[in-house]
């Protein structure tokens, strides 16, 4: 095995010519820069390799679910699901963008990374035992080209995948590219002893044959999902595997309210609970059981790229068409008031789509930046050239009122007068009014304030609450006017934004907005084509950011500067927590913590 890991190190350090072509070889990748992990690493950092294996932990889920194919173009998949199968590569948690080997060994490539071989594993399994092959692999892209979403296609066409062998796949691109080739590293791989029989688009009501470390071996549907440890996990022993997935049993209960998974928690009904409350955490987390020290709270810092809450304009609809609108509906939500009298100040409010990180445009546009936007001036607003963005602020009163007069003069000038204290189209007569689309039992309580400032402008919103399936449904179809919108930690500008963003993918329910602008398209086609130059990614990612904040495309909100995690003490995990993720999978069921508590709750 040493020999085999030192060729491969010398294989990794050297290449060849072939025509114009140079070929390498290497056991992990980096979207930027090189992979922090050195080919003989035994674990990763932020875990505990010696962790104890056993033990069960009960969570909760909100909502419902009626399906176990996390790909399917309908239904509500359960949760945990996109977990059911491994990959060829798998990625790190204190480290953006970095690919280590998981079903894969290594991988010989072309430098211009327009094709790429894999040796696979020959230890890899399925569940039941049979070998993960090169077919599998070839099948599975097949499978999401033919049957998957709009966009994988898009993305993907024109590119070929073949088994050449029964453990190594080749990948030949179509559009030649670092971050194309190592996505295609984490699509989960299929059997195609169980897919061919089964159409990727549609919902499953029984689970798949899967690969992962945790099989579902229980379940009700809409009511609970039950994951237990594969005790003869192949990948038990990897790198990447090792000091992780600790509990013998991984249970979800789903809950139609969260004030009634609250309850629920706090009678010992589940373990452990992220709280995304402020108010709750502030006022509610008090009672025997905390002051005995049975539950734990725990305040978690985060100071990495943040996943960030906003309310998507659907700009595809008439009444959000204009982008004054837009800005008006934006100085409507006070966020300071909110933010005090809802939230103990917990919050913090994004001011970009790269928050915390260095391509947020914090600063006024730089030389390169204008370079790049000066020739589509005209069809840019012109604060992107003169100001830096920053949501509208309030003196936190309630009142609102410098926010709301310059709101009203916006709308008035956009065309909608104001008459027997309505907004109405100077033109039409016809009322501004839209429809916020929410989901039913989640925590609401900013919805009310902000309709309230929208009556003081003549502006009547109307609120609609729906299960998840439902808001799923509507968000699919675009079927909507408002909603609220996770935008995802982005470390760095990468191709995705093209699923989020650009005109080519308008029917993805990434893009919520409903976005189809030539100047963003440009942007995005840009840091596509300079994909793993950091030079040249920073000022192209603030140039987007400038274009994307100030055409109010979404509305901000909030995030959390701290995560809020509260569990039953009867668990451990490593001092380390990684950078870019909770780190719950490296939790253990701790029997000694365990023993301290009464009988009913261990």
């Amino acid at each position: 095995m040493i020999f085999v890991r030192m060729c491969l190190v010398l294989l990794a350090l050297s290449s060849f010519s072939l025509g114009a072509q140079t070929i390498k070889e290497s056991y992990a990748f980096a979207v930027i820069g090189e992979p922090k992990y050195a080919i003989n690493f035994n674990h990763f950092d932020y875990v505990n390799p010696a962790a104890p294996k056993g033990g069960t932990i009960t969570l909760s889920s909100i909502g419902t679910f009626d399906n176990f194919n996390r790909y399917a173009l309908r239904g509500n998949p359960g949760v945990r699901t996109e977990s059911l199968y491994d990959a060829l590569f798998t990625t790190s948690d204190d480290e953006p963008g970095s690919y280590y080997p998981l079903i894969a060994e290594s991988a010989r490539y072309a430098d211009d990374y327009s094709w790429v071989e894999v040796s696979m594993n020959p230890q890899a399994r399925f569940h039941d035992g049979t070998p993960i092959t090169a077919r599998d692999v070839e099948f599975t892209f097949h499978k999401f080209m033919t049957e998957g979403v709009p966009q994988f296609r898009l993305v993907y066409k024109g590119t070929t995948v073949k088994a050449i062998a029964p453990l190594t796949v080749r990948f030949e691109l179509a559009k030649p590219g670092k971050e194309d080739m190592l996505s295609l590293f984490s699509l989960p791989v299929m059997p195609e002893k169980f897919w061919r029989d089964h159409k990727l688009s549609d919902p499953l009501s029984t689970p798949p044959l899967a690969s992962g470390p945790y099989r579902i071996t229980d379940w009700r549907l809409g009511q609970y999902i039950v994951y237990s440890r594969e005790k003869n996990y192949w990948g038990a022993n990897l790198p990447v595997n090792r000091g992780r997935w600790n509990f013998d049993t991984l249970r979800y209960d789903y809950y139609l309210d969260d004030n009634v998974a609250f309850e629920a928690f706090k009678a010992g009904a589940f373990d452990l609970r992220n709280e995304s409350s402020a108010k709750n955490w502030a006022t509610r987390y008090i009672g025997k059981n905390f002051a005995s020290g049975y539950i734990v709270k725990e305040a978690q810092k985060n100071e990495a790229a943040q996943d960030t809450r906003w309310l998507a304009f659907n700009i595809q609809r008439p009444v959000f068409a204009d982008r004054q609108v837009r800005e008006a509906i934006s100085m409507a939500f006070d966020f300071e008031w909110m933010n005090k009298a809802l939230f103990y100040n917990a919050y913090s409010r994004p001011a970009s789509y790269f928050q915390n990180t260095e391509y947020a445009a914090r600063h006024y546009p730089n030389a390169e930046e204008l370079t790049l936007l000066a020739p589509m001036k005209k069809d840019l607003p012109p604060e992107v050239f003169t100001t830096i963005y920053q949501p509208p602020v309030s003196n936190g009163d309630g009142a609102n009122r410098q926010n709301l007069l310059k709101a009203g003069d916006l709308l008035t000038h956009a065309g909608w007068v104001l008459k027997d204290q309505q907004r109405v189209n100077e033109k039409t007569g016809q009322p501004l009014r839209f429809e916020l689309l929410v989901a039913s039992g989640g925590n609401n309580q900013w919805v009310l304030p902000f309709q309230r400032n929208l009556k003081r402008l003549g502006v009547d919103m109307s609120i609609r609450q729906v299960d998840n399936s439902q808001l799923l449904s509507r968000l699919r179809k675009r079927d909507y006017d408002m909603m609220p919108s996770l935008w995802r930690a982005t470390p760095w500008p990468s191709s995705d934004l093209q699923i989020s963003w650009s005109s080519e993918y308008i029917n993805s329910t990434y893009n919520a907005p409903g976005v189809a602008s030539p100047v963003v398209d440009s942007l995005i086609n840009q840091i596509i084509q300079v994909k793993g130059d950091e030079k040249k990614l920073l000022p192209l990612g603030r140039a987007l950011d400038r274009v994307l904040t100030w055409n109010f495309y979404m509305l901000p909100m909030w995030y959390m500067a701290e995560d809020h995690v509260a569990y039953w003490d009867k668990f451990s995990h490593p001092p380390i927590r990684p950078l870019y993720a909770s780190g719950f999978d490296n939790w253990w069921y701790d029997v000694n913590k365990a023993a301290k508590l009464p009988d009913a709750r261990r």
